[in-house]
C-alpha cells in the first residue's frame, strides 16, 4: 500500500527521536571528547545508527514525494532530517535545531584538511602527497618541479633509508620551498610491524624458491625436522605459528601467492598453495606475508618506531601510524609522544590496512577525536590483501563515508596511477580509479620514474572532476561496520581508554 505524506512525516519523526536517543546511549564517548569536536562526534554516532539498518524503503518514499533521499547527508544527517520535517510543516522550538548544517560540516572538513595538508592549491581539489625515493635526496631540481606541479605533502617512509638520508630529503624540501615560494608539509610513515618471509631450507642460499599451485610449503620457526628439499618459510616475527589454525588463509608477496593452512603441529604449519599468480612462480626472501584470519599478537608500535620518534617529531608535520588496530594502539603512541615533551606534536594519520582496523574504525575515530587534528589513510595495499580484492571496492567507500560523517580528512593511498608512474602510460581502469581518488581530501602517489607526469595527469583529472562532482552516493543498505558498533554499544568493550603512565 502506498505510503501517505502523513505516514512519511511520522516515520521521519520516529527516525529523529531514535537519532536523539542513540546519541545519549553513547555519552561515554562524548564526555571524553573536546567540546569543539562533539558536533562531529554526535553526527558520527547518528550516522552509524542510521546506517546500521536498511533505509532503502525510506529513501524511495522520500524520493517519491520530491524530498532529499538522505543520500547526500553523511556530514549533517540529523539536520537534514529536520529540514525535511520543516518542509512537511513541523515547527521546532528555539535551540532544537541541530547546529550541524551542511554549510557548517563542509567548512569544518575544509578547516581540518587545511590543518593537515595546508591550503588547497585550487578550490574543491584534493591535496597531493608524493612518496620520496632515495635519489630525491640528491635531486633538488626534481623537488622544485614537484612543488611547481602540485605536490603539497612529501612522504618519507621510515621502512626505507635512514635518518641521514631523511634529513637530506628534508633540507632539499625546505630549500625548494624557499626557491619556489610554495609550501610543503612533511609526512613520516612509521615502518610498523612488517611480517616478512625467510627461507630456511630449499632456496635459502639463492633467496628464492620456485613453487606451483598445489604445492605444500611449511611455515616454521626453525629448520629442525625438515629435509633440504622442503620449502620452509620462517616469518621474521615470533609467535605467529601458534596463532594459526586449519583453514586460515596465508598471502605472500602482496597476494601474488596464496594458500590455506592444512595442518598445524608444534612449531610448524603446512600450507597448500591455491594460487600462484606470477608467471615466474617464486617465493623470495624478505617479501611480505599476511595472515588475515589469524589473531596475531603483534604490537602496532615497534621498538624501531619508538627509536625513530625523536627524529621524526623534530621534523614532521604529519605522522602516519601503520597497522593501527585498536584505540589502545593510539593511546600507546600518544604515551610515547608525551614522553618526548614536545612543544608541538605532529598530526597523526591513522592507516587503515587490516580487517580489524576496518571493524574498529568508529572506535578509532572517537579515540583520535580526543587529540585533534588527525586524518585517516585508506592504505589499499595491505588492506586489499587482508580483506580480499572482491570487498576492496565497497570497503574503501564505506571508510570514506564514515570519515565524512566524522568530518575527518581522508588520504586515498596505494597504486594511484601506478602503471603511469612505472611505465609512463596509464591503463584505462586506473584513470577511473584516479577519478574516485579525487573525491578524497588528499591523494598519495607511490614511487616511480614518471612522478611529474603523474602529477600533471592527476591535476587534469581533478580539474575535470571538481566541476561536476563532490561525493558519490549510494542507496543505504546496512553497513556491517555501523551495525557492529551500534549493536555492541562499543566495539572495544566500552571502557574509556586512558593514557599509559
Amino acid at each position: 500500500m502506498k505510503t501517505t505524506i502523513q505516514e512519511l512525516a511520522q516515520e521521519l519523526a520516529d527516525l529523529e527521536a531514535s537519532l536523539i536517543e542513540v546519541t545519549h546511549e553513547f555519552d561515554v564517548y562524548l564526555e571524553q571528547i573536546p567540546k569543539d569536536q562533539r558536533v562531529a562526534a554526535i553526527n558520527l554516532i547518528q550516522y552509524l545508527y542510521f546506517r546500521s539498518k536498511d533505509r532503502k524503503s525510506l529513501q524511495e518514499k522520500l524520493h517519491y514525494y520530491g524530498f532529499s533521499a538522505l543520500s547526500n547527508s553523511e556530514n549533517h544527517l540529523h539536520r537534514q532530517v529536520q529540514t525535511i520535517r520543516e518542509r512537511l510543516g513541523h515547527t521546532y522550538a528555539k535551540g532544537e535545531l541541530n547546529p550541524c548544517t551542511y554549510k557548517f560540516s563542509r567548512k569544518r572538513l575544509e578547516q581540518n584538511s587545511k590543518l593537515l595538508f595546508g591550503k588547497q592549491a585550487q578550490a574543491k581539489m584534493p591535496s597531493v602527497m608524493v612518496t620520496f625515493a632515495t635519489d630525491f635526496a640528491e635531486n633538488p631540481e626534481l623537488i622544485e618541479r614537484l612543488l611547481l606541479n602540485g605536490m603539497q605533502v612529501a612522504r618519507i617512509n621510515c621502512a626505507h633509508d635512514d635518518q641521514g638520508l631523511w634529513l637530506k630529503m628534508i633540507k632539499q624540501i625546505k630549500a625548494a620551498e624557499k626557491k619556489t615560494g610554495l609550501s610543503c608539509k612533511i609526512y613520516f610513515d612509521l615502518a610498523g610491524p612488517k611480517i616478512r618471509t625467510g627461507l630456511l631450507a630449499k632456496g635459502k642460499d639463492e633467496g628464492k624458491v620456485k613453487v606451483e599451485e598445489g604445492d605444500e610449503i611449511w611455515l616454521a620457526e626453525s629448520k629442525k625436522g625438515f629435509s633440504a628439499e622442503d620449502i620452509v618459510i620462517s616469518p621474521n616475527e615470533k609467535g605467529i605459528i601458534s596463532s594459526l589454525q586449519e583453514g586460515h588463509r596465508v598471502f605472500i608477496d602482496d597476494g601474488e601467492i596464496s594458500g590455506v593452512v592444512t595442518k598445524v603441529e608444534k612449531g610448524k604449519a603446512a600450507v597448500k598453495l591455491e594460487r600462484v599468480a606470477s608467471k615466474k612462480g617464486k617465493i623470495k626472501s624478505e617479501k611480505g606475508i599476511n595472515f588475515p584470519d589469524s589473531p596475531l599478537n603483534i604490537p602496532s608500535l615497534t621498538d624501531f618506531d619508538k627509536a625513530c620518534l625523536p627524529f621524526i617529531t623534530a621534523h614532521a608535520d604529519l605522522l602516519g601510524y601503520s597497522f593501527v588496530k585498536t584505540p589502545g594502539d593510539i593511546t600507546k603512541l600518544k604515551s610515547e609522544l608525551k614522553k618526548l615533551k614536545l612543544k608541538k606534536q605532529p598530526a597523526i594519520i591513522l592507516k587503515i590496512e587490516t580487517p580489524e582496523s576496518v571493524r574498529n574504525l568508529p572506535a578509532l575515530l572517537f579515540e583520535a577525536m580526543k587529540t585533534p587534528p588527525f586524518g585517516i589513510m585508506i592504505a589499499r595495499g595491505d588492506l586489499a590483501v587482508e580483506i580480499g580484492f572482491g570487498r576492496m571496492g565497497e570497503i574503501q567507500d564505506q571508510i570514506s563515508w564514515i570519515c565524512e560523517a566524522a568530518h575527518v580528512p581522508v588520504v586515498w593511498a596505494t597504486q594511484v596511477l601506478e602503471k603511469l608512474q612505472k611505465s609512463g602510460m596509464p591503463t584505462r581502469s586506473e584513470i577511473t580509479d584516479a577519478v574516485q581518488a579525487s573525491l578524497a581530501e588528499c591523494i598519495m602517489i607511490n614511487k616511480g620514474n614518471h612522478t611529474i607526469r603523474v602529477l600533471k595527469t592527476l591535476k587534469e583529472i581533478m580539474l575535470r572532476t571538481a566541476g561536476h562532482r563532490t561525493k558519490k552516493r549510494f542507496i543505504f543498505r546496512p553497513l556491517s561496520i555501523a551495525s557492529d558498533f551500534i549493536e555492541s554499544k562499543n566495539i572495544y568493550n566500552i571502557t574509556p581508554t586512558t593514557e599509559e603512565k
